[in-house]
């Protein structure tokens, strides 16, 4: 067994750790999570035009069409503020929750925007 004075301690290195963890004697488990500051740009693009796209639904009559619209929109945006991305399934029926209400989103410049966050995201 190496001392620590006879220079093979070579130690612990831990490159990344998620959820709770515990290390050495006496230890503290410790939970991080991910947060805002940890999503990538694009999601970060997709987020704001999720929310601007909701208000802009608020401005409209309600309908079962703006209501399908928006669920899609506040779950994409959950999703976003919970895990920190949305998932490429969520992306896929965002997408043609946005394809389905075209005549809504056509009329805001949000719906351009969120169509084009979701296609960047998807890779076209």
């Amino acid at each position: 067994m190496a001392s620590p004075d006879d220079g093979q301690n070579r130690g612990i290195h831990i490159g990344s750790v998620q959820g709770a963890f515990a290390i050495g004697d006496q230890n503290t488990v410790t939970n991080y999570e991910a947060g805002a500051g940890d999503r990538d740009a694009g999601q970060e693009e997709l987020l704001a035009a999720l929310r601007e796209l909701r208000a802009d639904l608020g401005r409209l009559v309600a309908s079962d069409q703006t209501a399908a619209l928006d669920a899609e929109l506040a779950g994409a945006q959950d999703e976003i503020e919970g895990e920190g991305a949305a998932s490429p399934g969520r992306l896929g029926r965002l997408r043609q929750a946005l394809t389905d209400a075209g005549s809504l989103t056509a009329m805001f410049a949000s719906g351009a925007a969120t169509a084009q966050a979701v296609a960047a995201l998807l890779g076209g």
